[in-house]
């Protein structure tokens, strides 16, 4: 039997159209919203507007929530070419991806009314408030705290994010909180909605050697919101963040982008592909075996998705298998990079080979260290066995 990814004529026709825009909207040196140029921002943000006129930009969310219910596997296949070309949708996905489908499954009719259509134009980005100083991969040990003001409805939250992306340019944060104490650490946790725009929030750029960047410090200082920004049920924020994390692990399409930058190795190179060494040839190939790999193990997530239930060790596997393409794709990157010659392909070549491997240096960590998804992974498995 042959393994086919062929998705359908429907998705087919999709990518096309999504490269002849990218190809339209995008510069050919694009990488990445979060530079040292203004325009990169700029391109990321008018480029969102694009997609989401021709109705591309959340093609699966349902008609009245702004997408145009389309399959899910075309709203993979738009996933899949935003990653590849660099993500010039910037920090967008994130709303589009878990954000929006979170609030579609828990918000309340006001909140949907007023979160899901900015989302699905374009016109908003989020960040995520999760992590702290001591509590990133062991989130259920997070201190920011919300106490309910009396009288009143009223929210009170103190506390600290860090590593928190985009919110220098977020008009919006997912933020978790403590709203009591309980047995179990898990418990008394709940989601708020929080404009970022409030004077008690401060965002502080974290300096970082990999140069221009988009993670922060968020300091929360007597912050007040209403009742109005609860998202589901006071206390139960855990079973909605696991359900988000669920959606974000799947959400970036990081072996797209590798298997594209593999495949364009052998054009940049030219003559020079033939003269490499066999073993660079071998690991080469290897390396698209394992974007093929990544691949299954995320339409399986998907197919889950779709289903209404995803299984907590078939997301952490493609979690697993994804990061580590990301940095082995990205060394042997490194390696063939050189020999392309020189000339306007093979700097542009060159540069985003550069990129590439600089970013995947915290693959393996952001959005939950692999040492976690590994023992995520072995729980399910010796669940699948009886074993507790």
């Amino acid at each position: 039997m042959a393994l086919d990814f062929d998705l359908g004529d429907d998705v087919a026709a999709l990518r096309t159209e999504l490269r002849a825009l990218v190809d339209q909207h995008v510069p050919v040196d694009f990488l990445g919203a979060c530079t040292d140029d203004p325009a990169d921002l700029a391109t990321a943000q008018a480029f969102c507007r694009t997609l989401a006129a021709d109705g591309q930009l959340c093609p699966a969310w349902p008609s009245e929530y702004g997408g145009r219910d389309a399959s899910p596997w075309e709203q993979t296949a738009v996933r899949e070419e935003m990653w590849a070309a660099h993500e010039p949708r910037g920090a967008q996905y994130m709303g589009v991806n878990w954000v929006g489908p979170t609030i579609m499954r828990h918000g309340t009719p006001e909140q949907r009314a007023q979160h899901l259509p900015a989302i699905a134009s374009g016109e908003v980005i989020w960040c995520q408030g999760f992590s702290e100083p001591d509590a990133g991969s062991d989130l259920a040990s997070l201190t920011t705290s919300a106490r309910r003001e009396e009288p009143g409805d009223a929210w009170v939250v103190n506390g600290q994010k860090i590593w928190t992306s985009y919110a220098t340019m977020a008009q919006w944060c997912f933020l978790l909180a403590r709203t009591s104490k309980e047995e179990r650490r898990q418990q008394g946790l709940t989601v708020f909605l929080v404009p970022m725009d409030d004077p008690a929030i401060e965002v502080r750029p974290i300096a970082s050697m990999l140069g221009p960047h988009h993670l922060n410090e968020v300091f929360l200082d007597e912050l007040r919101v209403g009742d109005d920004a609860v998202l589901g049920e006071v206390g139960n924020g855990w079973q909605v963040v696991q359900e988000v994390l669920a959606f974000e692990r799947v959400g970036i399409a990081r072996y797209a982008r590798c298997e594209r930058l593999l495949q364009w190795a052998s054009a940049a190179l030219g003559d020079a592909w033939d003269e490499l060494p066999e073993e660079l040839h071998t690991r080469w190939t290897r390396m698209l075996v394992h974007c093929r790999r990544a691949r299954l193990l995320a339409y399986r997530v998907v197919a889950q998705q779709s289903a209404g239930a995803v299984q907590p060790g078939d997301a952490a596997a493609y979690r697993i298998a994804v990061t580590t393409l990301d940095q082995e794709s990205a060394d042997i990157l490194v390696e063939l990079a050189p020999a392309a010659p020189a000339g306007a392909e093979g700097e542009r070549f060159r540069r985003a080979v550069d990129d590439h491997w600089t970013y995947s240096r915290a693959a393996t960590v952001s959005s939950g260290a692999i040492e976690i998804q590994r023992v995520l992974l072995a729980r399910a498995m010796l669940a699948d066995r009886g074993i507790r």
